[in-house]
């Protein structure tokens, strides 16, 4: 985790939201490395966990992923909560809660939904507090530069 924190500083400084992931291999090997590339990609699907759970599908020639783990900086939200459940990925383990929009437990949990046909194993908040520092100072700085997430000017209204 330490090291997912070292690179999603790095995707942070690049204007992206600070948030990587790394799929593990039944055998603790690195099979998908990702980070958010939404703004870079201008990709609506470029989270951090989806781009690792591509790159491993790919490495791997299949799409499930029963023994393997997923370690990501941030709780993922409902889209990529929704895909690791249907990757049947093994085991979560996550940083920071993301208590606005967090699916493996803050606001939803869809691995244990009634509706989920598969049941991954979740671990959060594994250094969540250095995690969850790391996007409040690099949310903290955008809204000083009054900027918005994908770099640009935030509006200004006027209220005359």
């Amino acid at each position: 985790m330490q090291r997912l924190l070292r690179h999603s500083q790095r995707v942070g400084a690049s204007g992206e939201i600070p948030v990587a992931a790394v799929v593990l291999d039944e055998a603790g090997r690195c099979i998908g490395w990702g980070s958010n590339r939404r703004e870079a990609h201008a990709d609506p699907l470029g989270h951090a966990e989806l781009v690792a759970l591509g790159q491993a599908a790919r490495l791997r020639g299949d799409w499930r992923f029963n023994g393997c783990t997923l370690l990501v900086s941030l709780e993922p939200c409902p889209m990529c909560a929704g895909a690791l459940v249907q990757a049947r990925m093994g085991t979560v383990v996550f940083g920071a809660l993301d208590p606005k929009r967090g699916a493996l437990g803050s606001c939803h949990n869809l691995a244990t939904a009634v509706s989920a046909h598969h049941h991954m194993r979740v671990i959060g908040g594994v250094l969540g507090e250095p995690a969850g520092l790391q996007l409040a100072a690099w949310f903290r700085q955008r809204r000083q530069q009054g900027l918005r997430r994908d770099g640009r000017p935030a509006a200004r209204f006027r209220t005359d």
